[in-house]
């Protein structure tokens, strides 16, 4: 593993060392560990794979009917990825996730346990984690005079989030809390540390934030390969939530910050919008 990639797998375990000490290790560490994440997300991923796959049509502006499931776009563009190399399956971003969760577990050699009663209080940490998000985004309609924002975004061109039933919005936005979270910090803020602190050999903290940045730009931009125009209020707010959720994968590791996610798009959907 390269002197970057070390660091980044050290900062998502905090400043504790790897979870070696069975009934010794505490909340902090064992609920960012890959394998807790892993258990944690699964049920939401399953969720996801069974209501995306019975998601009825939904009417278009134009009277017709959509064909297939809405994914959310980073789901969409995992299956493309993968397409690039010959491999088509609808369930491979999910398998992306296990798997990817699954090496940096073996790779950290990490005991194969999980306390169960951790799951419930990520849940409850990742409610809780949202209502800062929440309350800036809130903030930010007022003085910017825009509705608060769901990240996830069907990928159909002509459709919007709101000719969906709530129903499936929801899933949506679970979708959008695991697979935005595996693309934007699992994969690119990985990669961005190697190649902006192993080539580029920026120094620590900064280095560190200029990867969380970049990401965060990244991630915003990428909210408008749907059919939502480019506004800079929209993205200004977004890059914040990036940095936000960037920031809080760094110390809390994959579940709880897919978690955070998840809960803000739903507050967002169910309380606000």
């Amino acid at each position: 593993m390269s002197r970057a990639g070390a660091e980044l797998a050290a900062g998502v375990a905090a400043s504790v060392p790897a979870e070696r000490d069975g009934d010794g290790v505490g909340y902090l560490e064992h609920s960012s560990s890959p394998l807790v994440s892993l258990v944690f997300v699964a049920p939401l991923i399953l969720i996801y794979e069974l209501g995306t796959r019975t998601a009825l049509p939904v009417a278009t502006a134009d009277g017709h009917a959509t064909a297939g499931a809405q994914h959310v776009i980073a789901f969409s563009l995992l299956q493309q990825f993968f397409a690039l190399f010959g491999a088509t399956g609808r369930s491979l971003p999910a398998l992306a996730v296990a798997g990817i969760l699954l090496a940096w577990h073996v790779a950290r050699q990490d005991r194969w346990r999980v306390r169960w009663q951790t799951l419930g209080a990520m849940a409850v940490e990742g409610s809780v984690l949202s209502l800062p998000l929440l309350a800036l985004g809130v903030l930010l309609a007022h003085l910017l005079r825009m509705a608060p924002l769901v990240a996830s975004h069907a990928t159909h061109p002509a459709l919007g989030m709101s000719k969906l039933p709530t129903d499936d919005l929801l899933i949506l936005c679970l979708g959008a809390g695991i697979y935005e979270e595996l693309v934007f910090r699992l994969i690119v803020l990985t990669i961005l540390t190697l190649l902006v602190k192993d080539l580029l050999q920026c120094p620590g903290r900064f280095g560190t934030l200029l990867v969380v940045l970049i990401s965060a730009l990244m991630f915003s931009g990428y909210h408008y390969l749907g059919p939502e125009p480019f506004h800079w209020r929209t993205f200004a707010f977004r890059t914040l939530a990036g940095i936000y959720f960037g920031m809080l994968f760094l110390a809390r590791g994959f579940g709880v910050t897919a978690a955070t996610h998840a809960a803000y798009d739903i507050l967002v959907l169910l309380v606000l919008a």
